[in-house]
């Protein structure tokens, strides 16, 4: 019966995703829609089976754990619904609602969980607790994300359609990430919306109500699944509303108010205790620390809560997030696929800074919030992640918005001439060498 059932919610949801005008209007075929919805469904059955029989040495035990308390949950639903609803508001912890970014005592912290646990317990009521089924629910949800930056990205840099749609759905770690059942496919899908109903409502000529509604929803989203996402965010918002009115002055607009963000992140504790950010920030890395990582913790300084500390670790965060797991971190299939790719993004960063072409249009201050974003998410989780397994679980997600517009912008015509021009040489014969 649950074989039956899982075919028959494949069929629907396959069916659905030619019919959901948001998807039709990517101008996508039917044929390319479905095999994207199906590529995330194998990639969230595959991200469940590694999370049960490989789940201490793949980190990622959580996804079965979310699964076992929705279905607790689909319980008390049946059973109880008036303690089912407010117990997502039961906050044991003196300090109310204190402690916002706290990685201990915080009903913040809890919030992210028992929010996931409540979404999984809404699908339990169609799967009847079924995991796999609720994969393809996942999926067809998670699936907005990547087709809002596709559409964004697709009308930036027109007439490279299949290179933005490889680049968009098909990074190896952001689809197996995104597509099991975890937070980052929320995260994900919370993300692009922004970036999608600002960058068309600029290119409208107006942010009508339903774009603000969207952008305040999914605010909302990451406050509840994971807030200090929503802090990176709203910088990067803000900035790109500012240079939208000064097309001609977005870096410095975009370097003033990330100079101004890292002033008030410093001093913010100046005006209450409750805005030490670089507390924060220390608490969440002592965290980690205190985790178990299955041999994948690595060696790291630990921070202060002072601008010095920080700026002395800035280069210990950007190889955190940016060039690990190095050859000598793999210890198992895993590593060393996070490995293999990060390397491989790394040469095609490399072929961008060699063969880049002239960015040609409108983009330019777009492509500022994608790099602004990127890179304080990388710090962020530099700063405080030191678990191989999270680090390329987090920086998932940002891979989209940094790898589209680099392979948009590098030539690759001239990288195919170039190559071809060395394969075309003759070795010289023994009369030429003479």
């Amino acid at each position: 019966m649950e074989h039956l059932l899982f075919v028959a919610y494949l069929v629907l949801f396959a069916w659905l995703v030619t019919r959901t005008r948001f998807f039709t209007r990517s101008g996508l075929s039917h044929s390319q829609l479905v095999i994207l919805f199906l590529l995330k469904v194998m990639a969230g059955i595959f991200y469940g089976w590694m999370g049960k029989y490989y789940g201490d040495l793949a980190q990622m035990v959580d996804t079965w754990s979310f699964h076992q308390a929705g279905r607790e949950e689909y319980k008390l639903l049946l059973t109880d619904p008036g303690a089912y609803i407010s117990n997502l508001f039961y906050n044991p912890y003196p300090g109310g609602l204190d402690n916002f970014f706290g990685s201990y005592n915080s009903y913040w912290n809890d919030l992210k969980g028992n929010i996931f646990v409540k979404l999984l317990s809404v699908f339990n009521i169609f799967s009847f607790g079924q995991y796999y089924i609720n994969v393809i629910f996942f999926s067809f949800i998670s699936l907005f994300g990547p087709m809002a930056v596709y559409r964004v990205m697709n009308d930036i840099f027109p007439g490279q359609k299949m290179t933005i749609l490889l680049a968009s759905f098909l990074i190896p770690s952001f689809i197996y990430w995104t597509s099991g059942i975890h937070k980052e496919g929320l995260i994900f899908l919370a993300i692009s919306l922004i970036i999608y109903h600002l960058y068309f409502g600029y290119k409208d000529g107006r942010y009508h109500w339903k774009r603000w509604i969207a952008v305040i929803v999914s605010l909302l989203l990451l406050l509840l699944l994971r807030n200090f996402m929503m802090a990176l965010v709203i910088p990067a918002v803000i900035a790109w509303l500012l240079a939208a009115r000064r097309q001609r002055h977005g870096l410095g607009i975009f370097l003033a108010v990330y100079a101004f963000c890292a002033i008030l992140f410093f001093n913010g504790r100046h005006i209450s205790e409750r805005f030490d950010f670089p507390k924060a920030v220390v608490d969440k890395q002592q965290a980690f620390l205190q985790l178990q990582g299955g041999g994948s913790n690595i060696p790291i300084k630990k921070l202060e809560p002072d601008a010095v500390s920080f700026l002395k670790n800035v280069p210990q965060a950007v190889t955190l997030s940016l060039l690990r797991p190095y050859p000598g971190d793999v210890r198992d299939l895993l590593t060393l696929a996070a490995c293999v790719e990060i390397n491989l993004l790394l040469a095609l960063f490399v072929l961008f800074l060699v063969f880049r072409r002239k960015n040609q249009g409108h983009s330019g201050n777009i492509i500022y919030l994608f790099i602004f974003f990127s890179l304080s998410v990388m710090l962020a989780i530099g700063f405080s992640v030191n678990n191989l397994g999270a680090i390329v679980r987090y920086r998932s997600i940002i891979f989209p918005l940094l790898l589209v517009p680099m392979v948009a912008l590098t030539d690759w015509k001239k990288i195919i001439a170039f190559l071809g021009q060395k394969n075309n040489r003759q070795p010289l014969s023994n009369d030429q060498l003479s």
